[in-house]
């Protein structure tokens, strides 16, 4: 792969937030849902977020910067063959076509590989030996960021993501998933000798609007009016999974809380956490009737904060 900074024009000093916009730029662009009749916008696209995906890991930066590795993420010259103008690197001319190293009479291909790959055992012949054993890499992991909606992540309703290549894939999300859960997608990752790397897509819950997570348990604020709390009755209740039917008990007050059974997260060992519902008496604001009521109401006087002392 060609230069991360150069795929995304960017400066190699270039700020994590100019790395981000040149990208979401390209990504706008490139888009393989804009661009369904040009295989080589799909490729660019790909490219882009490969170099946007390395150029945001810290530690794949700056061992870029530092030429430990390509624009792949994999090691660079890893056995040392620079091809530099130093002693080292292979240059033509001596036995075998090539002279390893500094000009000395007994080298050539075969005293170098036996040096790299037998392991000091004295065998030669070359890539025998311990040179057969050794395994060839896979390619590079390729990090994902996945947003689920808080109710899908509740419900672990099946999530689409679309892979660098243009292709989707349907996820099943496990049991207990929260944000920072990781889910390795075995060969989905960059291509190599050894085999395909992984796709490692990390989740990020995405808040919601009126519920909130504690542990395995889903928490809502349930507004009812003053008759709904003195009368009691049933009401509807907004759950993760669609609404439902709720009985408030009479004499309820603000702050009583209602549970609903297996309206929660499911739980990594099994099973489901509940909703609890937090009763809010929501009282009508200027209604006079309400007002001469409790003005000539015998219990208006009643302290509801005596048992705290004050």
């Amino acid at each position: 792969m060609a230069d991360p900074y150069a795929t995304l024009g960017v400066a190699r000093d270039a700020s994590e937030a100019d790395i981000k916009k040149a990208y979401r730029t390209l990504a706008k662009e490139l888009h393989p849902d804009r661009n369904k009749d040009n295989p080589k916008a799909a490729e660019r696209f790909s490219q882009v977020t490969q170099a946007y995906d390395l150029l945001t890991d810290k530690d794949k930066r700056a061992r870029f910067d530092r030429g430990e590795i390509d624009g792949d993420g994999n090691p660079s010259s890893p056995f040392g063959f620079g091809g530099g103008g130093g002693g080292g690197g292979f240059r033509p001319g001596q036995r075998g076509g090539f002279d390893f190293g500094g000009g000395n009479e007994g080298g050539g291909f075969e005293d170098l590989f036996e040096g790299l790959f037998s392991g000091g055992g004295g065998q030669r012949g070359g890539f025998g030996g311990g040179f057969g054993r050794r395994q060839a890499p896979k390619g590079a992991n390729v990090p994902y960021r996945l947003a689920v909606a808080f109710t899908d992540a509740a419900a672990l309703s099946p999530q689409r993501i679309m892979l660098r290549d243009g292709k989707t894939i349907d996820l099943k999300l496990p049991a207990g998933v929260e944000s920072g859960t990781q889910m390795r997608l075995a060969g989905k990752g960059d291509p190599g000798a050894g085999g395909a790397g992984d796709a490692i897509v990390s989740i990020e819950v995405q808040p919601h609007r009126f519920f909130t997570r504690d542990g395995d348990d889903v928490r809502l604020e349930l507004p009812v009016s003053l008759a709904e709390a003195v009368l009691g009755g049933e009401v509807r209740v907004p759950t993760v999974e669609g609404a439902v039917m709720l009985k408030v008990p009479k004499g309820s007050t603000s702050g009583k809380v209602l549970r609903l059974k297996n309206r929660g997260f499911h739980k990594k060992g099994g099973g489901r956490g509940d909703q609890l519902v937090t009763l809010m008496v929501d009282l009508p604001v200027g209604d006079d009737a309400l007002v001469e009521f409790v003005q000539g109401w015998p219990g208006r006087d009643q302290d509801p904060r005596a048992k705290l002392g004050l």
